[in-house]
């Protein structure tokens, strides 16, 4: 089946930074990654380079930094008084979570600390670095209308019988 429209895709990847051979993450040999095309689930660089791909293909797909995390914001390094991290162990490069201005989950980086200020970098790690996945489309079905409506994956079809209930289906082709 072809990966078009709103469908339920599976994959399993590598990826590695472009032109470099370490790998910064991978799912091979576990659960595979599966998610609902245009819902925003996976960057969208690598999203608009697995449309068209069917059930079985394998592609290695550049994604650039713009596509991906985005530039690298030197804006988004910030200096704070250490006492906002009291009873944190401090470690350089390690990732705090705390919540934005709007309630917001926000994640930021440790770049540096004293006894007086920490530096954190409000960036994505992977922040204006080109990516590399190896993929490999494990399957491919119409998303349901319940899935289409909640973002979440599995459980009873609206219609109860596997298909999404759409006359001509939900764009997926076989």
């Amino acid at each position: 089946m072809k990966i078009e429209g709103r469908c339920v895709v599976s994959i399993e990847y590598e990826l590695t930074e472009a032109g470099k051979s370490d790998t910064i993450d991978s799912n091979k040999g576990g659960a595979p990654l599966e998610f609902i095309t245009g819902s925003g689930q996976i960057i969208p660089g690598l999203e608009k380079e697995l449309m068209n791909l069917s059930t079985g293909e394998k592609a290695d797909i550049k994604v650039n930094a713009v596509d991906a995390y985005g530039e690298f914001n030197k804006e988004a390094i910030e200096t704070l008084p250490r006492e906002q991290f009291a009873g944190i162990e401090m470690i350089k490069d390690m990732q705090l979570y705390g919540e934005g201005e709007n309630g917001e989950s926000v994640a930021v980086t440790v770049k540096e600390f004293t006894d007086d200020t920490v530096t954190v970098d409000y960036n994505h790690p992977l922040a204006g670095q080109d990516l590399m996945f190896s993929i490999d489309v494990l399957s491919v079905r119409e998303a349901t209308i319940e899935e289409i409506a909640t973002g979440h994956i599995g459980g009873e079809s609206h219609n109860g019988d596997g298909s999404c209930g759409t006359s001509g289906g939900c764009g997926c082709k076989g």
